[in-house]
């Protein structure tokens, strides 16, 4: 596992549970507007010993419920499916976040009873989810196997996407809405311009305006909701 980063506490990450995040480096996206870009290249350079995240775990697993593995993409560690194995026999929860490119490893880990939440980004509609993630081809059909995976598991779970007024309008949330099913808990985050963001040219919608498109959506769609605002 490449571990770049460690988040002590939170309250936030892993919805009823105080959790802790390990951030992987490395992703297989590059989304312009990533909020952790400098983990998407494997840099190799001041990775945290496994060890010294588990040494951690063992301190505080009377405090801590859970795990939140992010990143960068922790689909793409070769070693996370014994990763995860070690973090529950400690007895904490693990929450994983995911970009939802990697079907098998999903599968995997459900059928191992390895996972106990999952956040999935869906970053637009499919004929233009390259534009999001910033690449010239996306193996969509990935994309469409993981949602369905993790809509038939018994997992809780939750899809979000980051908004955009570059890439998301009313009629393409939509379209996201039908395709995931009318009871999926759906979030729309507003995009935050931080100095880490790769394109400098997104804007985020008002407030104000992304309540409104979450009221019309809502009319459909009862379990969209905004996030963080």
């Amino acid at each position: 596992m490449n571990i770049s980063g460690l988040t002590k506490l939170t309250l936030l990450d892993y919805p009823k549970k105080i959790a802790c995040i390990v951030f992987t480096q490395g992703c297989n996206y590059n989304c312009a507007f990533c909020q952790n870009s400098g983990l998407i290249k494997c840099k190799k350079q001041a990775l945290i010993k496994q060890d010294d995240i588990f040494s951690y775990l063992q301190k505080r697993k009377n405090l801590l419920d859970g795990v939140v593995i992010s990143g960068g993409e922790p689909t793409i560690q070769p070693d996370l499916i014994s990763f995860i194995r070690k973090i529950k026999d400690i007895g904490l929860c693990v929450k994983l976040d995911t970009n939802g490119s990697n079907p098998e490893v999903l599968k995997k880990l459900l059928n191992d009873k390895l996972i106990d939440y999952i956040a999935m980004d869906v970053k637009n509609i499919f004929d233009e989810y390259n534009l999001v993630v910033n690449m010239k081809k996306v193996n969509i059909d990935n994309v469409k196997k993981s949602i369905e995976i993790i809509k038939a598991s018994n997992v809780e779970h939750e899809f979000r996407t980051t908004i955009m007024k570059n890439y998301h309008d009313i009629e393409r949330l939509t379209k996201i809405c039908e395709y995931l099913g009318k009871n999926e808990k759906y979030y729309l985050q507003n995009f935050e311009d931080k100095e880490s963001v790769l394109d400098k040219n997104l804007v985020a919608y008002t407030n104000d305006v992304l309540l409104n498109i979450e009221a019309i959506l809502k009319r459909k769609f009862p379990n969209v909701s905004v996030r963080g605002i």
